[in-house]
This record gives structure tokens, C-alpha cells and sequence, in this order.
């Protein structure tokens, strides 16, 4: 098993990729593999690494893009004998091999650690994302505050999220202290490959930020992608309440939900 290749596929997953992990479970006859040989396949089919090339590994790759889309790992078994035109191989035997998922895990993104931070970052939690705070005040940006955050980038909110790795797994909340800070913050990482951006604000403070940077030369489907005012209009005013709206339109954003009830008439 190579070390570079699981290297190189640990990288991929970290960047916010998924990956299929292929690993030959069982070979009989002439396969052109023997156990344990391990392969990677990214969504769009990029491979690291060769299962054996050929028709069986043309399979095996459309069996991994599958698994990707529908996100579940799985066992698959292909046949090698001369009989099997699908394959088109000419040499005989079967392999069995197991595809693997491997997920990114979420990251949730607060931009800002006041009041509504923290109520965000314990139902964030519970769904299971990494939490990453920026602050650049130390009161609001420690352990003894988050203690359940994975990441706390204290300093110069612009300067820490132009260098933060911003990928499609990201969600990002603008949640700062002040107008002039939330407008930074999105001018910053309005470009990124975030699943989902939303700022906090009342309508009328929105619109401008929205239209001072369309003065500025943002293109308009791109500020279209910004949820703001954020979250989802469940009622309450507590801090609580609007942490639990946040999460429940990032949840609808990033898993294409449908804002219905379910209630039967």
C-alpha cells in the first residue's frame, strides 16, 4: 500500500475534496492486481494511482463517481473472463473490491465571537463542523469562551480570513460587532468557494453594504449568493434563536433542503 498515494488522498479530502477509495479485497485468476491494491477517484474522475488499468479499471471508476454522488461506500464485484464483453478483457477471473467515501468534514467559519457566536458554535457543534473563530479582541476570542471550537484566529479579522483556506466546505457567518467590520469581512471572502455566506444586519444597513460594493465593481451574481439579512425567520429574538435560524439556513443551503413542514393535512 502506498503511502505517497494515501498522502496524496488525505491532502484531497483536506482541501475540502471528496474522495473513493478502491481497494481490491479479493482477486481470482488472472486479474491484473492482487489484493490490497488501493486507487483514489475524485468526483469530476480525476485518479491517484492504478487499480490495473484497462476496462475493469474504466468500472471501477464509474462505480466510485457513483458512490461520491450518492455518498455511500459499498462493495462491488467485476468479472474478467474472456465472456464478459462489457469489460473487453482478455484475460480471466473475478475481483471483488470495496469503495470507500472518504467525506471532508464541514467548517464553520464565525466572523466575530459576540453574543450570538456562542450559541452558534454549540449547535455547530452538535451537527457535527469544525468551528473556526476570527476576532481581534481577545475577550471574545479565547478557549475559556469557545471551548468547543477547533480553531481561534485572533488578530486582524481581513488579514486572517485573506489567508484562511476557504473551500466548498466552508459555511461563513458575519456576525462582527459593527457595520463598517461585517462590510470587510464580505468584501474579503465574497469571492471565495464558500457553500454558503450569510451576514447579520437589518435590511436598510444590507442594502448598502450590497450596494457600496456593487459601486466598487462586484459583480452582481455574486453578491446575489449572500444571505442577509441571515438566518431563517423562525421566530425570537434571543441570541439562542437566531444562532438556531443561522444553522437552520445553512442546513437548508448546503443540503438543498426544502423550507416546507412536513405536517400532515
Amino acid at each position: 500500500m502506498s503511502i505517497t498515494l494515501l498522502e496524496e488522498v488525505n491532502e484531497q479530502v483536506k482541501n475540502g475534496n471528496f474522495v473513493a477509495l478502491s481497494i481490491i479485497t479479493k482477486a481470482c485468476g488472472s486479474s491484473p492486481r492482487g489484493e490490497g491494491t488501493i486507487m483514489g477517484v475524485l468526483r469530476d474522475g480525476t485518479v491517484i494511482g492504478t487499480i490495473g488499468g484497462g476496462a475493469v479499471e474504466d468500472e471501477i471508476i464509474k462505480s466510485s463517481i457513483e458512490a461520491i454522488e450518492t455518498q455511500r461506500s459499498g462493495r462491488y464485484e467485476y468479472s474478467l473472463n474472456e465472456a464478459n464483453k462489457e469489460l473487453n478483457m482478455v484475460c480471466g477471473g473475478n475481483i471483488e473490491v470495496y469503495i470507500k467515501v472518504l467525506m471532508p468534514k464541514r467548517k464553520l467559519l464565525i466572523v466575530g465571537g459576540g453574543h450570538i457566536a456562542l450559541p452558534l458554535h454549540f449547535i455547530a457543534n452538535v451537527l457535527g463542523y469544525d468551528i473556526v473563530v476570527f476576532e481581534d479582541r481577545e475577550e471574545y476570542c479565547n478557549e475559556e469562551r469557545f471551548k468547543l471550537a477547533d480553531e481561534l484566529l485572533l488578530g486582524d479579522i481581513k488579514e486572517n480570513l485573506k489567508k484562511y483556506p476557504i473551500n466548498n466546505q466552508c459555511s461563513i457567518v458575519i456576525i462582527t460587532r459593527g457595520h463598517f467590520h461585517d462590510y470587510e469581512a464580505l468584501k474579503t471572502i465574497i469571492d471565495t468557494e464558500a457553500n454558503y455566506i450569510g451576514m447579520i444586519g437589518s435590511k436598510v444597513k444590507v442594502k448598502k453594504t450590497i450596494y457600496k460594493l456593487l459601486d466598487e465593481g462586484f459583480n452582481k451574481d455574486l453578491l446575489n449568493k449572500v444571505y442577509a439579512p441571515i438566518g431563517i425567520e423562525l421566530g425570537g429574538e434571543r441570541p439562542e434563536d437566531i444562532a438556531l435560524s443561522i444553522m437552520a439556513e445553512i442546513s437548508l443551503v448546503v443540503n438543498n433542503g426544502k423550507l416546507a413542514h412536513k405536517k400532515l393535512q
